[in-house]
């Protein structure tokens, strides 16, 4: 924030704050429990490193934890309704056409078997099979910056068919076993009807399923989405035959085939690796979206690893003549979620949840989504404030991204510890640049 004054940076953070209050107020019944909501944000963004009810009640000045608890509890308010509050917030300032949908999971780490989604299962955020429980994420990345949209508790097999175990954690009768795909699916299409401007998904390799290809085509959104080496691809109509494995057809590449290029800037300067891309078809829009004009070109994108020649593949979908740059620029979008979840988890207590019921979960990951959208949007005024403007990006688009990349697209990297929540949302790395596909590739 150089060029805001201390008492102008003050009051950007009180101003952002007031308005995300005033949005959450409708959302409750009684003052009483909008005061209790207010402070619980408050004790959220305060300066306590562990976020637990009993210190969000000593920063709020109460006598014990009950108030706190009572949000998140057996308080009467729909999680659904603040999770709409966040995206409309987040929005007000970080709108714009071309930014990226970013869906991804994190893992919270549990010591018992009550809390509700809670099992044995693989997270990336301890890098093995444990004891957690499993949210799936969204996150809106534009040139303005980047902040959470929506979020769902991930419901194993075992407990969705497990009637005792849904009453003891309260689930609603609604709520079904989904798979992450779907979860991801379900989290567009709430984006899309609500008329999120975006024009971009990125997601890892759990997400990039036919199911999820085909609802983003339908509904005219671009992609990058992890799949595995073991992926079949093959090409068709006037471009060159492919056909095989995505493994097989990235050793089967020539050398010149592969471009070294950047998905954006890191702690370290521009985040390096070898890329290599496919045109795999060309197909009219209206294949898809009735009245729509124009090609659009289903494709390939290899990432191959500097120091190892590890190889992460991904399926693309983008108007045709959408350079490689730009491709490489999406997928380094995905940078973003894994700073707000580290942002999330050390300054605002997303992994500090003391409830073990469903909506429990859904009232504290939502809080803690406003928190960072408060913070986000803080951030984003103060730069205006201070005449900051994010630099264009050429069409090439290949050092636009901020740039967290994955060694491979299974395994994700731990990103730099946050010193301050504030300096999280900053857009140091560029991450926040336009990717625009080509004027004239556009439907």
């Amino acid at each position: 924030m150089a060029g805001a004054s201390f008492e102008a940076t003050l009051e950007l953070w009180a101003s952002a704050l007031r308005e995300a209050k005033a949005r959450m107020r409708p959302l409750f019944r009684q003052e009483r429990m909008a005061r209790s909501a207010a402070a619980f944000l408050d004790g959220l963004l305060g300066p306590e490193r562990r976020k637990t009810g009993w210190m969000r009640a000593e920063a709020a000045g109460d006598p014990g934890p009950w108030r706190q608890q009572a949000i998140l509890g057996r308080g009467r308010w729909e999680a659904d309704g603040l999770r709409d509050v966040v995206r409309d917030h987040a929005l007000g300032t970080l709108a714009g056409p071309h930014a990226v949908l970013v869906i991804d999971e994190t893992g919270f780490l549990k010591q018992g078997k009550a809390s509700c989604g809670v099992a044995r299962q693989y997270t990336g955020s301890a890098g093995k099979v444990t004891n957690c429980q499993i949210g799936v994420f969204a996150a809106y990345v534009s040139r303005h910056g980047h902040a959470f949209i929506d979020r769902a508790l991930y419901l194993p097999k075992g407990w969705a068919e497990d009637p005792a175990r849904r009453a003891a954690a309260r689930i609603p009768d609604a709520v079904g076993f989904a798979t992450k795909p779907r979860i991801a699916l379900g989290m567009a299409e709430r984006a899309i009807a609500a008329g999120v401007p975006f024009s971009w998904v990125a997601a890892d390799t759990v997400y990039g399923a036919g199911a999820v290809e085909m609802a983003l085509r339908r509904a005219g959104k671009g992609y990058v989405l992890g799949v595995t080496g073991a992926r079949h691809v093959r090409s068709w109509g006037v471009l060159p035959p492919v056909a095989g494995t995505a493994e097989e057809i990235a050793k089967g590449l020539a050398p010149s085939a592969w471009r070294r290029l950047s998905a954006g800037e890191g702690t370290k300067g521009p985040r390096l690796h070898d890329w290599a891309y496919l045109e795999l078809a060309h197909l009219g829009a209206d294949e898809y979206v009735e009245g729509s004009e124009g090609l659009w070109t289903r494709g390939l994108l290899m990432r191959r690893h500097l120091a190892d020649g590890e190889v992460a593949y991904f399926t693309t979908w983008c108007p045709a003549g959408t350079p490689i740059g730009t491709l490489v620029a999406v997928e380094g979008r995905r940078w973003a979620i894994e700073d707000a979840f580290e942002t999330a988890k050390t300054e605002l207590g997303l992994d500090h949840n003391e409830t073990r019921s469903w909506h429990g979960w859904h009232r504290h990951a939502s809080l803690v989504m406003l928190a960072f959208a408060v913070l986000a949007a803080a951030r984003h005024r103060a730069n205006l404030a201070a005449g900051q403007t994010p630099p264009r990006v050429s069409r090439g688009g290949a050092r636009s991204s901020g740039g967290r990349s994955r060694r491979s697209a299974a395994s994700p990297r731990a990103s730099p510890s946050a010193a301050s929540a504030p300096r999280s949302c900053s857009r140091g790395r560029r991450g926040d640049e336009p990717i625009r596909p080509p004027h004239d590739a556009r439907t």
